[in-house]
This record gives C-alpha cells, sequence and structure tokens, in this order.
C-alpha cells in the first residue's frame, strides 16, 4: 500500500512540525490518501499552527488559468493569507518567512521539466536557505515512474520558469528527491527534509500505485494526459494547438490547416510503440484558434510501459511539418527573441533535429545522457 508523504507526516514525522508556526506552499487539489486536502490536514491539527499559505502558477484555489498571474489575496476557505509565488515575484519574501519556524512543500511535480512546480520549489528553496527557515518536503510518486528518461539535459543558457533544474525533460526523479538535488546542487546551506512515500518504487506507474488520480492543474486531466506531456507540451511552442480550450487538452493536438485523417494515418504508419492516433475535430472556446475549427488528432496510449513520451511528441511534431511545411511554423519568443520552444527543450538542438530532419541523430544521444545523469545524482535517490 502507498502511503504519501502528508501522510507519513503524521505517522512517523511528527515531530518536524511539533509546536512550530509553519507556511504551507501548497494548492487545494493537494490532498491525502483519502482525498482530504493537505490544507485541512494542517490547518486542524493540533500539533502546530498554520500561518499562511503559498501558491504556485493556478494559485491556491488551483483555479487561476495557466500563465494568468494570481494576486495575493485571502483564503476564505481557511481564512489565512494566501501569498502568490506566480506574479511579480517567483518567490516568498523573506518577510513571509520571518514569523515562520517551518516551511511545508507539498507540490505535483509530474514527471516533466517544463511543469512549474519544479521552479516554484527551486526558488523557494533558495529563499529558505536565505531566511534560515526549515524547509519540509513531502514527498509524492512520479506518475511517470522512476526509470525512463528522456530527452537532452537542459542547457544553463536556455533556464526558464518552464525550465529550472538541469535534468532530462522526463527526469525521473520525485518532487522530494528533486528537492534534494536543489539542495546538493544550488544550496547546501539549506535546512531540509523530505518525507518520503512509503511503499512506491521507481518502476511503478501512476496507475500502478491504487490511488486516485486528482488533478495537480486544471489542464493536468488524468494519468494518460501526463504521461503524454513531455512530448506534446512542445506544441506549445508552435502554431498547433494542444486543445487547450477543448476537453481533452495536450490530448488534441489539431490546426484549421491540418486534415486529421491524413496526420493519423501518417503516424500511426510510423509505429510507435504504446501509442495509436484517431483523426479528430475540435473547436476550441479559448486559446489558439479559439472559435475556429480545427483538425487533427487524439493519441490514445495502449501500452503504457511501451511509451517513450518525447519520441511521440517530437515524431507527431515532425509529421506535421512533413506533411504541412508552408503552414507550420515555431512560434511564441519571449523578449530576448528565444524561441519559446527551445526554453522547453531546454536548448535549440531538438528544433534543428526536426528542421533538418535529423531526430533520430538526438535520441541516439540519450543513451550517454542519461547515464551520466543518473551517475550524478543516484545520491538523491530516495527509493528503488
Amino acid at each position: 500500500m502507498i502511503s504519501l508523504g502528508i501522510d507519513q507526516l503524521f505517522v512517523h514525522h511528527r515531530h518536524l512540525i511539533q509546536g512550530r508556526r509553519i507556511g504551507l506552499v501548497s494548492h487545494y487539489a493537494m490532498t491525502d490518501a483519502a482525498l482530504v486536502p493537505v490544507i485541512d490536514r494542517l490547518l486542524t491539527c493540533n500539533i502546530s499552527q498554520l500561518v499562511r499559505l503559498f501558491g504556485p502558477e493556478h494559485g491556491v484555489l488551483n483555479a487561476a488559468r495557466e500563465g494568468e498571474v494570481v494576486p495575493r489575496n485571502h483564503d476564505r476557505h481557511s481564512g489565512l493569507e494566501a501569498v502568490s509565488l506566480y506574479g511579480p515575484a517567483k518567490a516568498p519574501d523573506l518577510t513571509d518567512l520571518a514569523d515562520l519556524d517551518a516551511l511545508v512543500i507539498d507540490l505535483f511535480d509530474i514527471g516533466t521539466r517544463y511543469y512549474t512546480n519544479a521552479s516554484t520549489l527551486y526558488y523557494t528553496l533558495q529563499a529558505a536557505q536565505q531566511a534560515g527557515t526549515l524547509a519540509i518536503v513531502l514527498d509524492r510518486p512520479n506518475p511517470l515512474g522512476g526509470v525512463q528518461r528522456e530527452g537532452h539535459l537542459l542547457e544553463p543558457q536556455y533556464q526558464s520558469f518552464v525550465g529550472t533544474l538541469p535534468v532530462p525533460i522526463r527526469h525521473g526523479l520525485t518532487f522530494g528527491e528533486e528537492a534534494r538535488l536543489i539542495q546538493g546542487e544550488f544550496f547546501p546551506d539549506l535546512m531540509l527534509e523530505v518525507v518520503p512515500v512509503q511503499g512506491w518504487s521507481r518502476a511503478m506507474l501512476w496507475p500502478e500505485t491504487g490511488l486516485p488520480f486528482v488533478s495537480p492543474s486544471p489542464n493536468t486531466t488524468h494519468f494518460d494526459m501526463a504521461l503524454l506531456y513531455p512530448g506534446t507540451c512542445l506544441f506549445e511552442g508552435t502554431n498547433v494547438s494542444v486543445g487547450r480550450g477543448t476537453t481533452h487538452p495536450f490530448e488534441w493536438i489539431g490546426a484549421p490547416w491540418i486534415d486529421g485523417h491524413q496526420l493519423a494515418a501518417w503516424f500511426n504508419a510510423q509505429e510507435i510503440p504504446g501509442v495509436r492516433a484517431r483523426p479528430v475535430y475540435f473547436t476550441p472556446w479559448r486559446s489558439l484558434y479559439a472559435g475556429e475549427l480545427a483538425s487533427g488528432v487524439q493519441l490514445h496510449i495502449t501500452a503504457p510501459h511501451r511509451v517513450h513520451s518525447l519520441k511521440t511528441g517530437v515524431t507527431l511534431l515532425s509529421g506535421i511539418y512533413t506533411l504541412y511545411p508552408d503552414a507550420f511554423q515555431f512560434t511564441s519568443e519571449d523578449d530576448d527573441r528565444i524561441p519559446f520552444f527551445d526554453l522547453l527543450a531546454g536548448g535549440p538542438k531538438l528544433r534543428e533535429a526536426i528542421l533538418e530532419q535529423a531526430v533520430t541523430d538526438y535520441f541516439d544521444e540519450e543513451a550517454e545522457i542519461h547515464a551520466d545523469f543518473v551517475a550524478r545524482t543516484r545520491q538523491y535517490f530516495l527509493y528503488q
């Protein structure tokens, strides 16, 4: 049986919060195994005082849209101040930590470098070190498992809020292991305690945990979507819709200028392990192509343990570039004129490989990159 970090906190690690004034970095979609929000668990416990909430992207309510600035406010359910870590500041102000004895962090990382909770973790731990505040990270399983890794490491000059840590795109670490890596490689003076999950092993994907999948963000809908995300999120750096504004974000991929039947046939002919495509039509109610009829594919998982998520997305992207070269574009440049695709990919190599139709060479380099990464980070592992 799997026991989450929040559950283990009250069984074997009560001393970490006993008699302490604590702040909590979390939101209402973070629950214990019985689906009780973590905020409520800490609000009603009689061994510590919950003083302040800190919310990541989407806020403490987990209701803001992607990229939407979340203001600092008061949470009407708990009555506590809710400090935004997704606004002008991405880290707690030291004045917000001054009256705390410890900062508890319980967020979900869906196993992909782009997912911004890892960046929130990085900046929160940085602030905790500066303030001399104890950081307590409550761990959760990596829904994509802890064995398979995909993609190249982030190049330092491409660090951004969608890529902070020097890890592969699909990194195979739990949130607690990421915290240990951050301490070991960036903030050695940080006072850190990680409360591990009991009963989880690295070979487990989320369905094998037996736990319900609670959507940790508005567009993270279920396990299949999370498994596709390392590959399909890359379309955010193109003029192809990832299905935002539909019921199947990051599963429906398309555009008004795509023939979904043609694209599905092309993709399926590549025989990508564990995934099949079918043609779909959709009209997003917001985001890219809002109000326009788009055609494309839905990706369906047929064998989760066989899926190479990044190859799946890159193959589909390469197919769209091959079939529709005059319409397809890499888009969304930031203020430094760096293509947003490159920020997601952690550098220009993957985009260049797609344009040069040399993605096989990109993936051939993975084995050595991942072997070096595991050798470097094994000291931070908590699970076998």
